[in-house]
């Protein structure tokens, strides 16, 4: 079922994504490399995804988590051969997570390293993710890794040595590519929402994000229980801002505006106004709001939530 809240206000939202089509430069994002016949063994103990299952050449989207189910990070996983694999996530939290999962190779035979500069990161969207593979077949070590549509426009990540060309199709504002972003309903998790999350409140359980069948992992009781009992308070909405906003920001409903009811985990400027978001929010408190506002009670006003796929029902 795709849930959907339209009866508030509504403002003038943007062009649909759906006409967008090129490819953008993405500086934002970082690549650490996980190298070593136990490459998969040790992620396999670490991440949401069932990493051992991947095949050569193919990606997935995966969370690193704590102990108490809160996410780290968020990666899309690229796994280019059995001994090496790509940990794809958000530049500014890269050097705390390398750290931290470093802590934990011990005797394993994997090497983690900071890769970023051995690659270039080029987000495709429309006709370009269609066709960026059949048209760069000879580009050696390119991988494009699917990613969740924006207004039904077809995404991919592209993965490319530094030194090969870019891509020959056009170029579009990486501003234009964030919003995109922010309209496919899927967030990756920035420095300003570390720990803010568990999966689930992020919706990655029905995105590909979690794989309940695998081995343990930090956190993995805290996210199996919130999935096997029903207990998912929270949902991410794809939402519009009558104004400025940003990761992090909490928000608040009229109906109770002591006590914050959700918190942006992704933010982008949309083209015909205001700011497009990614918004946890309390179910709860959605059957009851009149209105929702960013910052504090009578912040920039928000409307137009809905979520854009449908959702994993509770087992």
């Amino acid at each position: 079922m795709i849930i959907q809240r339209m009866n508030m206000p509504d403002l003038a939202l943007p062009a649909t994504a759906a006409t967008l089509n090129g490819a953008a430069m993405l500086p934002e994002l970082g690549v650490i490399r996980v190298a070593g016949d136990e490459a998969a063994k040790f992620l396999q103990g670490q991440l949401t995804q069932d990493v051992a299952l991947l095949k050569p050449g193919h990606s997935h989207l995966a969370a690193f988590c704590n102990p108490k189910g809160r996410m780290l990070a968020s990666f899309i996983a690229l796994k280019r051969a059995e001994d090496d694999i790509l940990l794809i996530c958000s530049q500014d939290l890269l050097a705390a997570v390398l750290k931290r999962l470093s802590m934990f190779v011990l005797r394993a035979k994997a090497k983690l390293s900071d890769a970023s500069a051995q690659f270039a990161l080029h987000g495709l969207i429309g006709e370009a993710a269609i066709q960026g593979e059949r048209g760069e077949s000879t580009v050696e070590g390119l991988n494009l890794c699917p990613l969740a549509p924006a207004d039904g426009a077809p995404r991919a990540l592209r993965v490319a040595p530094a030194d090969a060309p870019s891509p020959p199709i056009p170029a579009i504002d990486s501003a234009l590519w964030r919003w995109a972003d922010v309209r496919s309903g899927v967030a990756m998790v920035t420095q300003p929402v570390v720990e803010a999350f568990v999966p689930q409140m992020l919706n990655y359980e029905s995105v590909g994000g979690v794989n309940f069948k695998k081995g343990c992992y930090p956190g993995q009781e805290v996210v199996a229980r919130s999935q096997f009992r029903g207990a998912i308070k929270r949902r991410a909405f794809v939402a519009q801002v009558d104004g400025a906003a940003q990761a992090g920001q909490e928000v608040f409903s009229s109906t109770d505006p002591e006590q914050p009811c959700g918190t942006i985990a992704l933010a982008a400027t949309a083209p015909g106004g205001g700011t497009a978001v990614i918004v946890s929010l309390q179910t709860a408190a959605l059957e009851r709001v009149d209105e929702l506002a960013v910052g504090a009670p009578g912040g920039p006003t928000m409307s137009g939530w809905q979520i854009p796929y449908p959702l994993l029902a509770d087992i």
